[in-house]
């Protein structure tokens, strides 16, 4: 059989016949690679002759078939954690780790190896680390269980084939952007060789019920490094987030095929590697001074409800375009508001420089966040402050309305845990807790007073 030459983008993944220096698919330079491809082109086709080739698929009914949830999981000591997992680590299962570097992640791993460890064999293979850097962390973390192991390796054939002989109930691969197949000629991290050596553990995952956890990178925009269909293969992708200096971080499930997405883990690290935080509400507030334009929010992180300060800065311009920065808050979304606000109110902020802070190193992404945005802004730039027992939470609309928020009884239950007298909050709302909020213009006016 002839052999050919292909150029392949290893960003998207695009074929070429020839070498070109910008991918006109993704718009990358140089991110063509040469592979051998073969060349069948002299062969008819199974479809060409008339023929199917393959056989007859073997099928079982479907209803004595034994739920994948039936089966054991493997528990890890962060109750949160396996709760994001949907109960644990499931056997067979691939799951797919991602977070910025220095973020915590070999640590987690660490953390759960030496859980599962304590009555399985596990495997620890990096391809970045040698045996003395791992085990200098495993003794700082605790990991010091006769059913841990560890492999240094880059070859995904080796891997693919150690987690295909069944010796092992978990095994962790660090990282996936450090493999290379034997086959393909390309350096490691590259789409073909992701895409290859994350089909291989795959495959062999599944046929020996082993569990698999593969780290992967991230770009510098933060999202997965490699191609989309790696997401695509695995059944979980777990996603490593927050301040990696310091301030809370949190695991949250962008996929799970064995449960809930809407779960999230919030983690912080301390000496002895990454430890529960189980009131995280308490933790932020503790360090609040009630001034100006500090305003406490009612908001939800998955299904879980937290009570998070925003904190505003308004202080004149010195140029003639105002700045504005918001900082765990999306940008864009700060700059609707603040459009909202002067055509809603009377505040006039075009000459304002306006700074919007979530304390603590949180990432609001919650519609319900903009009326407590808009209020720390207007309190800021007004002098007045809101009353410290209450919270706030509701979407603000273009006509300056306050609009309905999701799963309000958890958040008013979660303020009145904490000790607050009240909400503001949507009319929408019936509960006495809640002090109703028609529109921003009168919610302003009744609720901020005079420092």
């Amino acid at each position: 059989m002839k052999s050919r030459v292909q150029f392949v983008c290893q960003q998207c993944g695009a074929n070429y016949s020839k070498w070109v220096g910008q991918c006109n698919n993704c718009g990358e330079w140089n991110s063509l690679v040469e592979q051998v491809v073969e060349n069948a082109s002299d062969k008819k086709s199974a479809l060409e002759k008339g023929k199917l080739s393959g056989k007859t698929l073997e099928f079982v009914k479907l209803n004595s078939v034994v739920p994948s949830d039936e089966k054991a999981r493997l528990t890890t000591e962060f109750e949160d954690l396996n709760t994001v997992l949907g109960g644990g680590i499931l056997e067979g299962s691939v799951s797919l780790l991602t977070g910025q570097p220095g973020i915590g992640k070999s640590t987690l791993l660490m953390q759960i190896c030496a859980e599962v460890a304590k009555s399985r064999d596990v495997l620890y293979i990096s391809g970045e680390e040698s045996a003395g850097q791992v085990r200098l962390r495993a003794q700082r973390l605790g990991a010091n269980s006769e059913r841990l192991n560890f492999a240094a390796s880059t070859s995904g054939n080796d891997i693919a084939k150690t987690i295909e002989s069944g010796e092992f109930d978990l095994v962790i691969v660090d990282s996936i952007q450090t493999l290379a197949m034997d086959e393909i000629s390309s350096a490691p991290g590259t789409v073909s060789q992701v895409t290859n050596c994350g089909n291989l553990m795959i495959r062999a995952a599944k046929s020996s019920n082993t569990a698999v956890v593969i780290v992967g990178h991230v770009t510098k925009e933060g999202t997965l490094a490699g191609p989309k269909v790696l997401e695509h293969l695995v059944d979980v992708v777990l996603n490593f987030e927050g301040d990696r200096y310091g301030g809370f971080k949190m695991v949250r499930a962008i996929k799970n095929r064995f449960g809930s997405t809407n779960e999230v883990a919030i983690f912080e690290m301390a000496e002895t590697g990454l430890v529960e935080v189980q009131n995280p509400s308490a933790a932020l507030l503790a360090e609040r001074t009630n001034t100006d334009g500090s305003v406490i929010l009612a908001t939800l992180e998955g299904n879980r409800p937290i009570l998070v300060e925003i904190q505003a800065l308004v202080t004149p311009s010195n140029y003639g375009y105002p700045k504005r920065t918001a900082s765990g808050f999306d940008l864009n979304r700060m700059n609707l508001l603040i459009a909202v606000l002067e055509r809603r109110t009377k505040l006039k902020l075009s000459d304002k420089d306006i700074f919007v802070n979530v304390v603590g190193g949180m990432r609001i992404n919650d519609s319900a966040a903009d009326l407590a945005v808009c209020m720390a802004i207007a309190s800021a730039v007004a002098g007045r402050q809101l009353d410290e027992k209450y919270v706030v939470f509701g979407e603000v609309g273009l006509g300056g309305e306050i609009r309905s928020a999701f799963r309000p009884a958890q958040r008013i239950a979660e303020a009145k845990k904490l000790g607050f007298l009240n909400a503001i909050g949507p009319r929408t709302v019936h509960d006495p807790f809640v002090l109703p909020a028609k529109d921003l213009r009168e919610t302003l006016n009744s609720f901020l007073k005079q420092a």
